[in-house]
């Protein structure tokens, strides 16, 4: 029996303009009904998450920031932050990559030096409280990740950049434009298990729903584990089953088909 459904947003649940099926609302419904615990994993602040998923917040695990912050009813499960001495070391790395903004991800808030109007829409997407500042080098907060954001694309054009910092970081593609920057230590996967070690819940009574390389760790926390259709080849790779891609609901489809025998 699945006790606890954990899916990632972008690519994943979301459709292809950013949207939850209003399919989800009532299968959410049900799963709450027997007992099932649904978590949404995301790169996403857990601000915008509270948001996104207000009406059944009481009863919803948010896994924000690639797993750094797991919440339960307004109360932390899991926190994982980088000293703030590191994280402006890396700062000062990585402050002059070209067409790359920044954003630092604090427990207050995240922040940003300065917008355009292509990464202000990007930006909205994720970051419900936001603070621009006149250097992200100066910010006093409690971090949890360095984001990096370029539209020149994020394996092609980041990634190379950051040879040297993933020796001693988590460094993980999130998306076609993001690459994310955390302490080694943290990852969805991890989240994962924090989760199920408070519910008392197994691998076997878990499922898992992801699209991209943030996903990776988080594939080996289910037996029930699934790359949508339109997934990165490596989570494929690593996933126990495929469900269809997030522009047909594939999400939604796989829970009916498993937890309620509705093909």
């Amino acid at each position: 029996m699945i006790k606890l459904i954990a899916t990632d947003m972008d690519g994943t649940l979301l459709n292809e303009y950013g949207k939850i099926n209003a399919e989800f609302w009532e299968l959410e419904e049900k799963l709450n009904k027997n007992g099932i615990y649904f978590a949404v994993a995301s790169g996403r602040q857990y601000n915008t998450l509270l948001e996104q998923f207000d009406r059944i917040k009481e009863r919803t695990i948010f896994i924000a920031e690639n797993g750094c912050n797991v919440m339960y009813q307004g109360k932390e499960i899991y926190t994982d932050t980088m000293p703030l001495a590191e994280a402006k070391k890396i700062l000062d790395e990585i402050h002059d990559i070209e067409k790359t903004e920044i954003v630092l991800c604090g427990k207050k808030s995240a922040y940003v030096s300065g917008k355009n109007k292509a990464f202000s829409d990007e930006l909205a997407k994720y970051y419900l409280a936001l603070k621009v500042v006149p250097d992200v080098r100066e910010v006093e907060d409690e971090i949890f990740k360095i984001a990096l954001c370029s539209f020149s694309g994020s394996e092609s054009h980041i990634f190379p950049y950051l040879k040297d910092i993933k020796e001693n970081y988590q460094v993980v593609v999130s998306g076609d434009s993001w690459v994310d920057i955390s302490q080694n230590n943290v990852n969805k996967g991890i989240a994962i298990k924090k989760i199920q070690e408070k519910f008392k819940i197994s691998y076997d009574e878990t499922m898992i729903f992801g699209d991209y390389l943030n996903d990776l760790e988080m594939m080996s926390s289910g037996k029930y584990s699934f790359a949508m259709e339109n997934a990165h080849p490596k989570l494929k790779e690593v996933a126990n089953f495929q469900a269809k891609s997030n522009i047909d609901n594939g999400v939604i489809h796989a829970i009916k088909e498993y937890c309620f025998d509705v093909k």
